[in-house]
């Protein structure tokens, strides 16, 4: 993640079609796993995957999986006390408006590093790191994942998918996003 920065990747709203990556709704109702993917204007902001998942409307669990630009993820779940928030990669709210959107909403001051040193700084998370511990993913685990900062985020999300469930569904989802 750090080490795989692009330079300069800032990401508004405005270029969508230049982000990397894949937003992934995720639903577990009556014991099933469904994935289904979020527009790519979940990408670049909160507002928009939180909207886009709560209009889901499904009795049992949901969340969404974002994959940033290929740089960093964000788990994404709403909650009817407030959305449960987790980010890979804190150090990505200086290039990215929607990791700046995460730490805004977490209570948390964007890092005050220089844009030119951020290949040298190693990334931290932010946010719930117990958000998928009911779905079969404890803290713990998922610290685990997270500190594996030589993976991409697609092969971190893999290991989330493959822990709480829903490998199958994700990758068959990612196949088709691939092949249009």
């Amino acid at each position: 993640m750090g080490a795989q920065r692009a330079n300069n990747n800032s990401a508004s709203a405005g270029s969508i079609e230049d982000l990397d990556g894949f937003g992934m709704a995720v639903v577990r109702e009556e014991g099933r796993w469904k994935c289904t993917p979020l527009t790519g204007g979940a990408l670049t902001s909160l507002r928009t995957a939180e909207k886009e998942l709560l209009e889901l409307r499904s009795s049992g669990a949901v969340f969404g999986l974002l994959d940033v630009d290929e740089e960093f993820f964000v788990i994404v779940r709403p909650a009817p006390t407030g959305t449960r928030l987790l980010i890979s990669d804190a150090t990505a709210a200086i290039d990215y408006d929607i990791a700046a959107d995460v730490l805004e909403s977490l209570n948390i001051e964007i890092p005050d590093i220089d844009p030119d040193e951020l290949d040298d700084v190693e990334p931290w998370e932010e946010g719930d790191l117990g958000v998928l511990a009911d779905l079969g993913l404890p803290d713990a685990v998922l610290g685990v994942i997270l500190a594996e900062t030589d993976l991409y985020p697609d092969e971190q999300l893999a290991m989330v998918a493959q822990r709480c469930g829903f490998e199958t569904e994700l990758s068959a989802e990612l196949d088709k996003l691939s092949s249009r």
